[in-house]
């Protein structure tokens, strides 16, 4: 803390009122405000002031502080980073790896629906002009009838809205703050229910840097100020003597303050007053401008300029009169005495001004600018090579080295706009999973998990099944027959039942990134490269990474075959070298369950290997079983042979036993046959001298008949005697 501000730190520590909050912001002003906030105004306008570069009266200046900030700016940042939350620890876990997924999608789309990229692009500029960038994250939510709708929003803070603790480092700090332009009817609709008319007193101004300047509303200045040690936040406004509001915070952060720590560039010893990169070439600029402004001077005053006889005037007169003409068709002037000239003669009538030495000053000018130019390209460290300059005759390795050595001189400033995009992307984060619904989490992610309520459904279909077969008293019947396929299907339902309860449901995720006290030990969250990529390094990186990994698998996979002991050192090996490269999300993910896969198969259990007489041995009594196995096997072969021998000549003794009794069936059914045949040649005589009997009648009958038409009478015996001898 500086023992120079002259602040009532008692009244302070217990504020009744707002005069203890001011005084704190007073202290900061003291300490670091009003001074870097005058110097950095002039430092603004040295770089980009339109009245004052318009200005027609001013000298010519050297622009080289604008050169200087548009090469340093890309070279700081170039573009939006990409947020990046994985597990903390690589172990498989299905939760910590979905919520990870979960909130990394939902960062990435509030980083697009902010445009991070504008924002750190402000903080980069604010870093590199005025050694200093703040941003402030805040939690705003709409809700209308139908949905609720949820943003993390990324203030950019201006440096003169923003104070703090005056501490020596920024982990001491014990408070910060940042100020609110907001319009009256604003006031009223902020602190109305919480402050009644106080809002009233406060001093309304019409700021001189609204982007509008046809803008008239008039706006007061509201102080957010957050205070660690007493774990509330207050508003407060300078014309007011009553606190606007106050309340424990509205967000709860593990770092405790909506704004991550500021990118610096220079900060003074033992303090946080920063100190912009200007103030260190301010001498070497002016320098640079003021020997511009001769040049210019020079040059203007480099003309052809001569003298004639003319018939009065002074010497003198005409000099100065030829010094400070404008007019270039004027280029000789005339002298009345001149023979004081040393003229006479044809030839001397006319005398020329000398310009080789203006010409010599003005290149003796130009040589010192150029040096005073290196001298600041030595202190900003912008090398030549950065410029895109080079010499034809220096070699590749020369230009990477100047490059290399060029650019170390701003890496820490690289690695500021890093590490606060780290920090907003973990403080964005942080709201988000504190906060945000369900619903909002789901959506902004694209993610389809799940809910609850749809597996604690299953899981009440499968137990209501189950009873319900348990009370069927066919089911039971059933069971009670195959008991073994009854307990399949109870298992199989439980086994069910188990997998469903561990499926991660949404409910599941959000509770996990809820629990403040697991997130941080189980979530990393970085952010790539804001740095602009060099493809060609890319493409080289990418080509190293597929030699490197693709080299260490041609070699450990067949090592670890013969010695399956070596494999968790290769798999550890694997990780390391897939850790030295990006190789994105998925690729990591399965690099990692591949090496995790080679351990589990090496703790497997292995035979102990026997020692080389063991060996021996065994290969001397697999030799003698394999002759005995031989011998048995040439044993068991002519044995079978034999059999097979004595088994045709038994088939072949049954085979003409069954052909011996054929031949008798066969004779049997001929004898059989021929019988009937010869039976049934008897039937069809009888049958046909019954036939010719019954003619023979009916002829006697016809006969009859027509012997009695004609009066003839036969007597019975000589018809009977008749038909005797027809039959």
């Amino acid at each position: 803390m500086n023992n120079d501000v002259d602040v009532d730190y008692e009244e302070a520590k217990e504020p009744k009122s707002s005069s203890g909050w001011l005084k704190m912001l007073k202290g900061y002003d003291k300490a670091i405000g009003t001074n870097y906030n005058e110097r950095c105004d002039n430092i603004d306008k040295q770089y980009s002031s339109m009245e004052r570069l318009s200005s027609g009266i001013r000298d010519r200046e050297f622009q080289i502080f604008w050169a200087n900030i548009q090469v340093l700016g890309p070279s700081v940042y170039a573009r939006p980073p990409v947020p990046v939350v994985t597990p903390r620890f690589k172990d498989q876990k299905q939760l910590p790896r979905i919520a990870s997924e979960l909130l990394e999608r939902s960062v990435i789309s509030t980083f697009d629906a902010e445009d991070i990229d504008s924002g750190l692009r402000i903080i980069r500029d604010d870093l590199i002009i005025s050694a200093r960038g703040v941003n402030w994250l805040r939690y705003e939510t709409a809700s209308d009838s139908a949905n609720l709708s949820e943003r993390v929003r990324f203030d950019n803070i201006n440096r003169k809205d923003f104070a703090h603790d005056p501490a020596r480092i920024w982990s001491e700090v014990d408070w910060v703050a940042r100020r609110a332009w907001l319009t009256k009817k604003e006031m009223r609709a902020r602190f109305y229910s919480k402050s009644k008319d106080a809002y009233q007193d406060a001093a309304y101004t019409r700021r001189k840097d609204d982007d509008d300047v046809n803008d008239v509303t008039e706006k007061a200045g509201v102080w957010e100020l957050w205070c660690k040690s007493k774990n509330k936040v207050v508003w407060v406004n300078e014309a007011v003597d009553k606190v606007l509001d106050e309340g424990e915070p509205h967000l709860d952060l593990e770092g405790f303050f909506p704004c991550p720590r500021p990118v610096y560039s220079t900060v003074q010893r033992n303090t946080l007053i920063p100190i912009p990169d200007f103030m260190y070439y301010k001498d070497q600029i002016e320098e640079i401008n003021e020997l511009t402004a001769r040049i210019s001077s020079l040059t203007e005053s480099l003309k052809l300029r001569g003298f004639y006889p003319s018939g009065s005037g002074e010497i003198g007169d005409a000099i100065e009169s030829a010094m400070q003409t404008t007019d270039n068709r004027q280029i000789l002037i005339g002298v009345a005495d001149w023979n004081s000239l040393g003229g006479g003669n044809a030839k001397d009538m006319v005398l020329w001004l000398p310009l080789d030495m203006v010409a010599k000053t003005i290149a003796d000018l130009l040589n010192l600018r150029r040096q005073l130019i290196d001298d600041v390209y030595q202190i900003t460290g912008l090398s030549d090579i950065m410029r895109g300059s080079t010499v034809a005759s220096e070699t590749l390795g020369a230009q990477q080295l100047k490059s290399q050595y060029g650019s170390v001189r701003i890496k820490d400033r690289q690695n500021e706009l890093i590490r606060i995009a780290r920090d907003m992307t973990r403080i964005s984060a942080e709201i988000m999973a504190e906060n945000f619904q369900q619903k909002t989490l789901m959506d902004m992610s694209q993610m389809e998990l799940p809910l609850q309520a749809d597996i604690d459904k299953q899981i009440n279909e499968i137990t209501t099944e189950l009873e319900a077969a348990q009370q069927d008293p066919q089911l039971q019947q059933l069971a009670q027959q195959n008991p073994d396929k009854a307990k399949e299907i109870i298992e199989q339902a439980n086994q069910r039942i188990e997998q469903l309860s561990e499926t991660i449901t949404a409910e599941k995720v959000v509770a996990f990134l809820r629990d403040e006290r697991m997130r941080p030990f189980v979530l990393d969250i970085e952010t790539d490269s804001t740095i602009a990529p060099d493809e060609n390094a890319q493409k080289q990186r990418a080509t190293e990474f597929i030699t490197a990994v693709g080299g260490f698998m041609q070699q450990v996979v067949p090592l670890v075959q013969q010695v399956p002991d070596i494999a968790p050192l290769s798999a550890e090996m694997l990780k390391f070298v897939g850790n030295q490269f990006r190789a994105g999300r998925e690729l990591q993910i399965v690099i990692e369950e591949f090496a995790d896969k080679i351990k589990q198969a090496a703790s497997q259990p292995k035979p102990e290997q026997p020692n080389p007489d063991a060996i021996k041995a065994q290969s001397e009594a697999k030799k003698l079983e394999a002759d005995a196995a031989a011998t048995m096997q040439e044993t068991e072969s002519k044995a079978q042979s034999d059999q097979i021998e004595a088994q045709k000549k038994q088939q072949q003794i049954q085979a003409d036993a069954a052909l011996n009794q054929i031949e008798v069936e066969n004779k049997k059914a001929l004898a059989i046959i021929q019988s009937q045949i010869a039976q049934d040649k008897l039937i069809a005589q009888e049958q046909k001298h019954q036939q010719d009997m019954d003619i023979g009648a009916l002829q006697i009958e016809k006969l009859k008949a027509e012997l009695a038409k004609a009066g003839i009478e036969i007597e019975k015996e000589v018809i009977d005697v008749n038909t005797d001898h027809i039959s």
